[in-house]
C-alpha cells in the first residue's frame, strides 16, 4: 500500500508540474500568428486577483501562450539544418507605427542612367590574378594598397617634369583629389534627390544656389580668416555685403567693426600718446572765476565795515596822509645833486 501511495504521489507532482496543453476559455481568444499576437476577451475573476494577484496573472499569461503555441504547431512546418520551422501566414491585425513608412531610397544619376542603358551590375571577385606579380592579390582592402606598392615599386620620369620631383606623393595627390572629386559629385546626387534647400553657408548645388546663397557664403569665408576679412581682395564687380553673414559668425548679435588697420603699429601708439596729453580738462577756468568774483560779491555786502576801512588806506601806508617835508627829501622840480661833496 505504501508503495502504491508514493507512485499516485509522484504521478500528482508530475501533473501539476507539466500542465496539459488543453485549454478552456469562456469565450474563445482571438489569435493573429502572423505577428505571435492573442488577445483575450473574457473578464478577470476578481476574487482570485485579489486574493493571489501575481499567481491568477501568471496562470492566465501561461494558458493564453498555450493556445498561441497550439496555433503554431497546427501551421505546415519544414526542416532546414536539423530544425524544424513552422511558416508563419501574414499578420491580420493593423499595429500603428511612431513614424511613416520610408519610401524607396531615390535613384542616383548613374543608377538612371544605367537603368535606361540596361547596364547591369556585376559583382567582383575578392581576388584577381595579376600576371606581373605573379599571385593572387584581393581587389579591394588594405592588401590591396601593398600589393600596388610591390608592383610599382620604381616609377618613370617623364621628360617635361622636374627630375628632383617625387612621383610617388604626386601619385597620392592625385588620388586624393579624385576622392574629393567623387565625394562632391555625391553631394551633388544628394541634393538632386532630395530637391531640398541646404544651411546657408554650406554646400550649394547648381541647381538650388542663387545669388544671395552665393554672396553670403563668400562673405562668411572671408570673414572667418585671422584678419577679418581685412585684406581680402574683392572679386571683380563684387559688391559690398552689408548685414550678409551676420547670423553665421555672431548670432544674436550685430557684428562690430574690425579693430585692424592698415596704420603701422609705431604711428598708432603715437596717436594714442597724443590723444591723451592733449586732452582738454574736464573743468571750466572762466566758470571758476565768475564763481569767485560772485562770492566776493557777496562778502562785501554782507560786511560793509571791512569796505570803508580799506577806502581810507592810500598808498603810502596805514594811513591817507602825505608825508612832511623835511631832510632827505627833495623840492619839486629840482634835480637831486650827483657826486662827492667838497671840503
Amino acid at each position: 500500500m505504501d508503495i502504491v501511495k508514493e507512485v499516485l504521489e509522484k504521478q500528482q507532482r508530475d501533473l501539476e508540474r507539466y500542465k496539459p496543453i488543453t485549454v478552456d476559455k469562456h469565450l474563445e481568444v482571438r489569435l493573429d500568428v502572423g505577428s505571435l499576437l492573442c488577445t483575450d476577451p473574457n473578464d478577470l475573476e476578481d476574487s482570485q486577483l485579489k486574493n493571489n494577484r501575481e499567481k491568477y496573472l501568471l496562470d492566465l499569461s501561461r494558458d493564453n501562450t498555450q493556445l498561441l503555441i497550439n496555433s503554431i504547431w497546427e501551421l505546415p512546418t519544414e526542416r532546414i539544418d536539423e530544425c524544424i520551422v513552422a511558416k508563419l501566414p501574414e499578420p491580420t491585425t493593423v499595429l500603428p507605427r511612431l513614424r511613416k513608412v520610408p519610401g524607396p531610397k531615390p535613384l542616383t544619376k548613374w543608377e538612371k542612367f544605367a537603368k535606361e542603358k540596361g547596364i547591369k551590375k556585376k559583382k567582383k571577385d575578392k581576388k584577381v590574378y595579376d600576371t606581373t606579380l605573379d599571385k593572387w592579390v584581393p581587389t579591394y582592402g588594405f592588401k590591396r594598397a601593398d600589393a600596388e606598392k610591390e608592383k610599382e615599386w620604381v616609377l618613370e620620369v617623364p621628360k617635361n617634369v622636374d627630375p628632383n620631383e617625387d612621383m610617388f606623393q604626386k601619385k597620392i595627390d592625385l588620388r586624393s583629389e579624385k576622392v574629393a572629386k567623387n565625394e562632391i559629385q555625391r553631394m551633388k546626387n544628394i541634393v538632386r534627390a532630395k530637391k531640398v534647400e541646404v544651411p546657408r553657408g554650406g554646400y550649394f548645388g547648381p541647381e538650388v544656389a542663387s545669388s544671395r546663397q552665393l554672396l553670403t557664403a563668400v562673405t562668411v569665408a572671408k570673414s572667418s580668416t585671422a584678419s577679418v576679412g581685412k585684406f581680402q581682395n574683392k572679386l571683380p564687380k563684387e559688391k559690398q555685403a552689408r548685414g550678409i553673414g551676420v547670423k553665421e559668425l555672431i548670432p544674436g548679435a550685430k557684428r562690430k567693426a574690425s579693430h585692424i588697420s592698415t596704420q603701422p603699429e609705431k604711428e598708432v601708439n603715437l596717436d594714442l600718446i597724443k590723444s591723451v596729453l592733449n586732452k582738454k580738462p574736464k573743468y571750466d577756468i572762466e566758470k571758476a572765476i565768475s564763481i569767485q568774483k560772485n562770492e566776493d560779491k557777496l562778502q562785501r555786502e554782507t560786511n560793509p565795515t571791512e569796505k570803508g576801512k580799506k577806502g581810507k588806506k592810500g598808498k603810502g601806508g596805514k594811513g591817507g596822509r602825505k608825508p612832511k617835508g623835511g631832510r632827505g627829501q627833495r623840492a619839486p622840480g629840482k634835480k637831486a645833486a650827483v657826486g662827492r661833496k667838497r671840503r
